[in-house]
C-alpha cells in the first residue's frame, strides 16, 4: 500500500511456532496476537512503515522464568525496538563515522529522522571486537585533553589494526592488560620509561623495539641545540657597508585620488585633534596603523598627492640655510627644526624631517644577506644531501667551512642516518662512544641517553619492526577527538577507536 507521505507494508509470520528467548524451547499454544510498526530505511526518497502481524506464546516449560514471549523475526525485529535490523545498522555505520550531530545532519538528508543522542546510543551498544594473541603488539599515549588527561592504545601491527584502548599512560593499565593475555614475542614502544617498566614487569621475554621515528625525532632536537650554541657561526663575516649619500628625489606619480586623500586626510587630523591616538582610529576606522599615520605625519593632503606638479610647501623659504647646514654636515632634524623654529617656520616637524631624509644615506639591504636560521641550518644537516637544493648544499657547506663542531655533528647525523636506514644496531656502541668524545652540546646528550636503553635501541636500528601502525592510529584517534568536538566520554571515544574503520 502506497500513501502520499509513505510506503506501507503490510506483512504477517507464517511459522505455526515461537521460540522461547530464554530457554528455547518452541511452543505453539498462542497467547494473543497484536500488529507492530517498524519504520525501514527510505526506498525512493519515501519513508517505509512495515506492518507486521506478531504472535505472543505461552512457554510450556515449567522451569522457565518466562510465562509468554512474542516471535521475533531474524534479520528484522528485536525486542522493543521501532526500527528494522537494516535501518538499525544503518543508523551504526553513520554513527560510528560521524558520531552525533553530523551523523543525525547526514541521516536526515538522507530520509532517515533520527537523533544524535540515538546514535551514541547505538555505538555505546555495539560489543568489542574479540580480541586475539598479539605477536607483534605497539603502544603509543594520545591526549585525551591535551595537559591534563593522556589514554593508551595498543595496536595489532601486523593487521595494523588497534587492539584496546587504555586510560592514563602510566605503566599499571598496560601491565594488566599484558598479565591478562599471552605474552607478544615484540613489543614496539617509544622511549618512555612506563611502557618500558610493563613490558619487563609482564612480559619479561619479548623483545622490546624503540621506535626509528622516535629516535630521529630526539636526534634533530639534539641537533638543533648544537646549531643553537653556534649561532654565531651561521651569519656570514660582516662587509664593511659604503653609502652614499642620496639624493633629494621627486615624488615618483602613483595616479590621481585627490577628493580621497582629502577626505581621509581631514578625517584622520579631525580624529587627531579630538584626542584620538593612532590605534585607537585604526582601530575605529578598521586601517592599519600604518596608514593612520601616514595621513597624520602629513601636514597637507597634497603630500599624499603623487602624479601631480608639487605644491609650495612652508619649509620652501627656508631651503637655502637647510641646505647650508645640511652641508656643514648637520643631518639632524631636531636641531634644523628648532633653529627655523626661531627664524619664523611655521609648519610641522614631520616636514622637516622629510625633507631632511632626503640627504640621508640609506643602506642598501639587498646587498645584506639574512643568516639561515637555527631551525634552517638543523633542516639542511638532519636532511639527506641529495634532498637539498644547490642553494641550501651551498648554504651549509658554507657555515660547516667556518664551524668545525657543526661538521662534526653532520658527520655524526649521517653515520647515524646511515646505520638507521640499513639497520645495522651493532655499529651503536661505537657511535654513542664516537658522540660523547665530540662533546657537542644536546648530541652528546642524546648518546649518554641511548646507553639507558641500549637493547631496545639497538632492536630498533637492526629489527625490522617499528611503530609507524601505531603512529598511524594516533593521527587516526585526533581525527575522531575533533569530529566529536571534545565532547564525547572516553567510553564512546574508546567504541569509535575500536570499531570505526
Amino acid at each position: 500500500m502506497r500513501s502520499d507521505a509513505a510506503v506501507l507494508l503490510t506483512a504477517a509470520v507464517r511459522s505455526g511456532v515461537g521460540s522461547c528467548p530464554a530457554c528455547s524451547k518452541s511452543s505453539s499454544r498462542v497467547h494473543s496476537r497484536y500488529r507492530r510498526t517498524l519504520t525501514d530505511a527510505p526506498t525512493a526518497g519515501r519513508p517505509v512503515r512495515i506492518l507486521l502481524k506478531v504472535r505472543r506464546f505461552f512457554c510450556d516449560n515449567p522451569q522457565c522464568r518466562r510465562k509468554t514471549f512474542v516471535e521475533q523475526v531474524d534479520g528484522l525485529t528485536r525486542r522493543w525496538s521501532r526500527v528494522t535490523e537494516g535501518l538499525r545498522r544503518m543508523f551504526t555505520a553513520i554513527g560510528l563515522a560521524l558520531a552525533g550531530r553530523a551523523g543525525a545532519r547526514l541521516a536526515t538528508s538522507l530520509g532517515m529522522l533520527t537523533g544524535r543522542d540515538r546514535l551514541l546510543r547505538l555505538v555505546r551498544a555495539l560489543p568489542d571486537p574479540p580480541v586475539s594473541d598479539v605477536a607483534v603488539l605497539g603502544v603509543d599515549d594520545f591526549a585525551i585533553k591535551r595537559g591534563h588527561n593522556y589514554g593508551t592504545v595498543l595496536i595489532d601491527c601486523q593487521s595494523r589494526k588497534v587492539v584496546d584502548v587504555l586510560v592514563g599512560r602510566d605503566a599499571e593499565p598496560v601491565t594488566d592488560w599484558l598479565q591478562k593475555r599471552s605474552s607478544p614475542a615484540v613489543i614496539c614502544r617509544d622511549r618512555a620509561t612506563a611502557y618500558a617498566e610493563a613490558a619487563r614487569t609482564a612480559a619479561p621475554d619479548a623483545v622490546q623495539v624503540a621506535d626509528r621515528f622516535h629516535l630521529w625525532q630526539n636526534l634533530a632536537r639534539a641537533v638543533e641545540k648544537a646549531v643553537a650554541r653556534h649561532k654565531s657561526c651561521l651569519s656570514e663575516p660582516a662587509e664593511t657597508a659604503t653609502g652614499e649619500s642620496a639624493e633629494a628625489e621627486a615624488p615618483e606619480p602613483t595616479g590621481a585620488m585627490a577628493e580621497r586623500r582629502q577626505a581621509h586626510h581631514a578625517l584622520v587630523h579631525e580624529l587627531l585633534a579630538q584626542g584620538a591616538g593612532f590605534r585607537q582610529i585604526a582601530r575605529h576606522l578598521g586601517w592599519s596603523h600604518h596608514t593612520v599615520s601616514k595621513y597624520a605625519y602629513a601636514a597637507t593632503w597634497q603630500e599624499l598627492i603623487v602624479g601631480q606638479k608639487p605644491r609650495p610647501s612652508l619649509v620652501d623659504p627656508f631651503k637655502p640655510y637647510l641646505a647650508r647646514r645640511i652641508g656643514e654636515g648637520c643631518l639632524n632634524a631636531s636641531t634644523l627644526f628648532r633653529e627655523i623654529t626661531a627664524q619664523g617656520f611655521t609648519g610641522s616637524y614631520p616636514i622637516v624631517r622629510k625633507f631632511i631624509e632626503q640627504y640621508r644615506s640609506r643602506p642598501d639591504l639587498a646587498r645584506v644577506r639574512r643568516p639561515p636560521s637555527v631551525r634552517q641550518v638543523t633542516g639542511w644537516i638532519c636532511r639527506h644531501p641529495d634532498n637539498l637544493v644547490s642553494r641550501d648544499t651551498e648554504q651549509l657547506q658554507k657555515v660547516l667551512d667556518r664551524c668545525p663542531e657543526l661538521r662534526s655533528a653532520v658527520n655524526l647525523v649521517r653515520s647515524f642516518a646511515d646505520m638507521m636506514t640499513h639497520r645495522q644496531g651493532e655499529r651503536l656502541t661505537a657511535w654513542i662512544a664516537a658522540a660523547e668524545l665530540a662533546a657537542l652540546p644536546g648530541i652528546s646528550r642524546f648518546a649518554t641517553g641511548l646507553t639507558a636503553d641500549l637493547a631496545a635501541v639497538t632492536a630498533g636500528l637492526s629489527l625490522a619492526f617499528s611503530s609507524g601502525p601505531v603512529e598511524g592510529n594516533v593521527n587516526r584517534i585526533k581525527m575522531i577527538k575533533r569530529q566529536m568536538y571534545g565532547r564525547a566520554g572516553f567510553d564512546l571515544l574508546r567504541k569509535r577507536i575500536l570499531l570505526a574503520s
